[in-house]
């Protein structure tokens, strides 16, 4: 069975960094996209960043210039480097995987931006 399993997250205050990953195991396939998603108290959950087998990266217009997505395909990884942080970055953070035609989750890693 896939499971993913996220980590990294944790209480920083506004500006200060934090790197999330989320390693995926029983793999048996290549992943064809991996993305992390996040949801606030009373949101709906939004997406963060995709990031596809090649590289190929997209992003949320609230996150570009801050957040940058990476995977190591050997270690069946994705990370999300988040830089500057900001208070409305607080969030569950999930990551997400696709192999055809299944959908992978995460539980989730709490995120939180406070002075």
């Amino acid at each position: 069975q896939v499971q993913l399993t996220e980590s990294g997250g944790g209480l920083v205050q506004p500006g200060e960094s934090l790197r999330l990953s989320c390693v995926a195991s029983g793999v048996r396939r290549s992943i064809s996209l991996l993305g992390w998603y996040r949801q606030a108290p009373g949101k709906e959950r939004e997406l963060v960043a995709t990031i596809t087998t090649i590289g190929t990266q997209n992003y949320a217009n609230s996150v570009k210039g801050r957040f940058t997505i990476s995977r190591d395909n050997a270690k069946n990884t994705v990370y999300l480097q988040m830089n500057s942080l900001k208070p409305e970055d607080t969030a569950v953070y999930y990551c997400k995987g696709s192999i055809y035609p299944y959908n992978y989750w995460g539980q989730g890693t709490q995120v939180t931006v406070s002075s």
